[in-house]
């Protein structure tokens, strides 16, 4: 066993070895191609601490951070060959019903899990709960795609009512007045927002609901509420069905904002509008608290920051846990995964793929989490 266990890691360096020269991706599916190039955030060999870690390790949930997994797999598994990891990116819904159901190992969610979700992971979390562990930070992108227009500008209100299916018009003049010197056409707006249940729908909705409240008159939720618009399944399908779609406007993470997409830059209030960027969102992120109890790091954002360069509409997607009572033949590899993408390694790869990184406080408890998973 012994001479075995040699054999597999020496196996495992040489392969990470070659794994430094390939290229990560800013979007590491297949929905969004991928582009050359190195990354200098690739893996170092031996930097991933494989421990015991073996076996199949399944997980679902957030598409949002669909890209950024893939660019972790694609690193973690080199290093550690006898894990393999599928994570099928199913929506933030699909991935606690997953975890909840004793499906997966670990779930990914842009909304924090709600009490009633605690309470059902105690059946599959044996002496312990579900907790979140943020992970993942990001903007959400307004993605449009209107012929002659590379720039626009909007605020909550306008986007509220667009969304709304109340502003049905490319040239209203409420879009003309945020953008004077645009040639906004005649031309009907077609709104896609998601059909499944999404943690990107529910962080878009509170940034309504925190900034246009009289424009927004829905409780939020990952289930999209409001009347008309089309809707596709998926980040990569909302963005798809805008990239081939004249005068559509879509939201999802900017990692899917590709290929043609005009972002919208958001007037906040504060003295220039602001571009979604990863910086810029980092800057609305850094105001986040924790509001989580215990080992649960749940935290509340500050929609409504009008603070300069910070781009409020972001979203943190929480890998989901049990903090005891994992499952003892996926608990090492959990582990090892979990360690490696809350490392400053791991943390790194994230900007590279326009996700923003956890900010150092709370990543640091994040770090600590992990390791008294059991």
């Amino acid at each position: 066993m012994k001479l075995q266990r040699m054999n597999r890691r020496a196996l495992a360096l040489g392969a990470l070895a070659v794994s430094g020269a390939l290229a990560l991706t800013a979007c590491g599916s297949d929905d969004t191609g991928t582009s050359s190039g190195g990354s200098s955030a690739a893996a170092k060999p031996g930097s991933i601490k494989c421990d015991d870690a073996q076996g199949q390790l399944l997980a679902d949930g957030s598409s949002a951070q669909k890209n950024a997994i893939d660019a972790w797999v694609k690193q973690f598994t080199a290093a550690c060959q006898g894990t393999q990891i599928n994570y099928k990116g199913g929506g933030s819904g699909a991935g606690v019903t997953a975890f909840t159901q004793g499906q997966v190992a670990f779930a990914g969610s842009d909304s924090a899990l709600k009490p009633d979700e605690v309470t059902a992971s105690k059946k599959v979390c044996t002496g312990g709960q579900g907790i979140d562990l943020p992970m993942v930070g990001g903007p959400i992108a307004v993605g449009v795609n209107v012929n002659g227009i590379d720039s626009l500008v909007l605020d909550a209100s306008t986007l509220a009512k667009i969304f709304n299916n109340e502003i049905t018009n490319w040239n209203d003049p409420a879009i003309a007045k945020l953008n004077p010197d645009a040639k906004l056409p005649d031309l009907k707006i077609q709104a896609f927002h998601r059909s499944d249940d999404s943690g990107t729908t529910d962080n878009f909705t509170k940034y309504l609901m925190a900034t246009a409240k009289k424009d927004w008159p829905y409780d939020g939720g990952k289930t999209w509420q409001a009347k008309g618009g089309q809707s596709a399944s998926g980040s990569s399908g909302v963005a798809q069905q805008v990239k081939q779609t004249n005068g559509a406007i879509g939201y999802f993470e900017l990692s899917y904002a590709k290929d043609g997409l005009t972002t919208v830059d958001l007037d906040t209030g504060a003295a220039q509008p602001v571009k979604a960027t990863v910086e810029n969102a980092t800057k609305a992120i850094s105001e986040a608290k924790v509001v989580g109890t215990g080992k649960d790091l749940a935290l509340e954002l500050n929609y409504g920051t009008k603070a300069e360069s910070a781009y409020p509409m972001v979203l943190v997607t929480y890998e989901i846990v049990c903090d005891k009572g994992n499952k003892a033949e996926t608990l090492p590899a959990t582990k090892a995964f979990l360690r490696y993408i809350a490392s400053e390694e791991g943390q790194k790869i994230l900007a590279e793929a326009d996700y923003a990184p956890i900010p150092a406080d709370i990543i640091s408890q994040v770090r600590t989490t992990i390791e008294g998973l059991s």
